[in-house]
């Protein structure tokens, strides 16, 4: 059964369009020019990881968190800071990421189109303002929204916000999204619904289990199947 006019709240990144593939690219192209002598690229990457996830905390998300994450990863398996000629390398396998164009997901365009007209669509997105704001342009997907939000971090705290600034029922909204972490978990804290779309390039920081039994958690295998519950 449909449910009829919701409040419907998008994610931006690998929900609507490709992101953390483009991502993976760079630090898989990383990686090969590391060659670190006695890490294998498993070991190497976990290095990575971790210094991702200490940045993203300080310092935000996107690409220029990655290129700090990169640098710094240098520094600690290479025993120095990464010099002036490293940190040019780095920023040239990461030109991609300021690419002005996105990939959107098959299916977005034409189930925002649907959506729109039987429900209220707000788009949720966390990073660095200006570098959202240019995909959420490059998308040409903005119109679909009543408003768009960039935020600094996904947390209970900014569901809350949300709900009060938009004036929202959290028992008619959901939250839509690939990120367990960001999208699923707070969101139901925060007492609205939501509606995990998987994708298999999801960074694997914003990993973390469902629980099975939540009954307003909507799982999903592709975007397009939202129109068979919206």
């Amino acid at each position: 059964m449909r449910r009829n006019g919701q409040v419907l709240v998008f994610d931006a990144d690998d929900t609507l369009w490709e992101n953390n593939i483009l991502f993976e690219r760079v630090i898989e192209d990383f990686l090969t020019w590391l060659d670190h002598p006695t890490l294998d690229r498993v070991q190497a990457r976990a290095v990575l990881d971790r210094i991702q996830a200490a940045n993203a905390v300080a310092h935000g998300y996107g690409s220029g968190m990655l290129l700090r994450s990169l640098a710094d990863c240098v520094a600690e398996l290479r025993g120095g800071p990464a010099t002036a000629q490293q940190r040019a390398e780095i920023e040239a396998m990461a030109s991609v990421l300021s690419h002005t164009r996105v990939e959107l997901i098959a299916g977005v365009a034409e189930t925002l189109d649907v959506l729109g007209r039987r429900h209220d669509l707000l788009l949720l997105t966390k990073g660095d303002p200006r570098e959202q704001r240019r995909k959420v342009d490059a998308s040409r997907l903005a119109h679909h929204f009543r408003a768009v939000d960039i935020v600094a971090e996904k947390d209970v705290e900014t569901y809350h916000r949300l709900v009060e600034t938009h004036a929202l029922d959290p028992a008619r909204s959901w939250m839509i999204g690939n990120s367990p972490k960001s999208d699923i978990l707070p969101a139901r804290q925060a007492g609205m619904n939501a509606v995990f779309v998987p994708n298999r390039h999801t960074w694997v920081l914003e990993h973390t289990e469902l629980d099975p039994q939540d009954d307003r958690v909507i799982q999903l295998r592709s975007f397009s199947e939202l129109l068979e519950h919206f």
